[in-house]
């Protein structure tokens, strides 16, 4: 009975032992959920390709484990974000979700990820809401809260002594916070604020008030295509050059491969420019040029550092992902991020340069970014002291 009984508990052993094994070489799921249709994809493109550049660049490993990337495209649609969110966590249980292109995506699917115990790494999208009262241990951003994005624009156009501004953007949550981030910073007379329907193409009516208006300077948030098309009839208008056009988010590296020496002239507001000068820009933007025949924007390089990021965290935990300690891993943010100083705020938000970034021409004649300097540093957002977070 006694050997029996051995050589039946060694046989568990083994079979658990077996099965632990088995356990700990399956990959890291990683799920990417963003915007990759219709007129704004490719900001959720860019977001992708650099992630899995950042991958690429980590011998297709995070943290030591091999990965799994299950890739869902929102289709800028909240209702759909929040179905792709339950089918990653509950179908596919997925570690963690990284990604999120567009404010209204993640307003809606925020609290289901994070109520689910599930880690989210956003790259892009931050609203107000979740930077203050609404922030949560489990979620982390690598790049920005919406306020801060625009506030650089603001300090900008308050140096400049522009007195009459003209505001526009789209009506929904991001449109909202970059026009009330650009008056955080700039103390001058807003002429109007103008509210336009998310993915309008024709702005004609909108830019001939603002012409009516004789503003020294107009200040737009215009993402993905919607960028292209208002830049372009700016220019068609014949204010581009007269009528100084500053912005953020609306002349990228998406969108400038569609206006090229339209967009001459534009300034913007930016957490990054392919111009930074340190190393691991450098090896960034040669490879993403390499891979994908294009400059990467700043919605690339947000979501290179969330590979980045995660990776610190994972060899800093052995690739656990229990809760506090991986938390705690991702609070010491130990990478070197493509666009420079970066460190976590209370809020688990950023706290970062933002930089004047011009649309000009470089050395081979072509429409590129130019870094015009820091002109905010190492700036933290407005709303990390309503989060009740330490």
């Amino acid at each position: 009975m006694m050997k029996t009984s051995v050589k039946t508990f060694s046989v568990a052993c083994a079979l658990a032992m077996t099965g632990l094994a088995a356990q700990a070489q399956q990959p890291l799921k990683i799920g990417f959920l963003g915007t990759l249709s219709g007129p704004a994809g490719a900001l959720g493109q860019d977001q992708y390709d650099a992630f899995m550049l950042g991958l690429e660049h980590l011998g297709g490993k995070l943290g030591n484990s091999a990965v799994q990337v299950l890739k869902e495209d929102d289709q800028l649609k909240p209702d759909v974000g929040v179905e792709l969110a339950k089918k990653l966590i509950e179908k596919d249980k997925v570690n963690i979700i990284t990604g999120v292109t567009f404010s209204n995506v993640m307003m809606a699917v925020h609290k289901p990820i994070t109520d689910a115990g599930v880690f989210l790494v956003g790259s892009n999208a931050g609203p107000t809401p979740i930077t203050g009262k609404g922030c949560s241990p489990m979620y982390f951003s690598t790049s920005w809260n919406n306020d801060s994005l625009h506030e650089s624009m603001g300090a900008y156009a308050r140096e400049q002594g522009y007195k009459r501004v003209y505001l526009m953007a789209p009506n929904y949550q991001a449109g909202k916070d970059a026009l009330a981030g650009f008056k955080l910073q700039y103390k001058g007379e807003g002429l109007d604020e103008i509210y336009t329907q998310i993915n309008q193409p024709d702005y004609s009516a909108e830019i001939a008030q603002l012409q009516a208006a004789k503003p020294d300077a107009v200040y737009v948030f215009y993402p993905g295509g919607m960028g292209v098309n208002f830049v372009k009839q700016y220019q068609q208008a014949g204010l581009l050059g007269k009528v100084p056009l500053l912005s953020a988010s609306t002349v990228d590296g998406t969108t400038l491969p569609a206006l090229k020496d339209i967009a001459l002239g534009v300034i913007t507001g930016s957490p990054y420019s392919p111009d930074i000068d340190n190393p691991q820009n450098k090896k960034f933007v040669d490879d993403f040029r390499k891979k994908y025949n294009r400059v990467p924007s700043l919605y690339a390089a947000q979501s290179y550092d969330a590979a980045m990021l995660i990776n610190s965290a994972l060899l800093k935990t052995q690739g656990k992902l229990d809760r506090e300690p991986f938390r705690a891993a991702m609070k010491q943010a130990n990478f070197k991020s493509v666009a420079g100083p970066f460190r976590f705020n209370n809020n688990q938000f950023p706290i970062r340069n933002f930089y004047r970034v011009d649309v000009a021409k470089d050395s081979s004649g072509q429409a590129a970014f130019v870094n015009k300097g820091v002109v905010l540093k190492d700036h933290a957002d407005p709303h990390a002291s309503q989060c009740a977070m330490n």
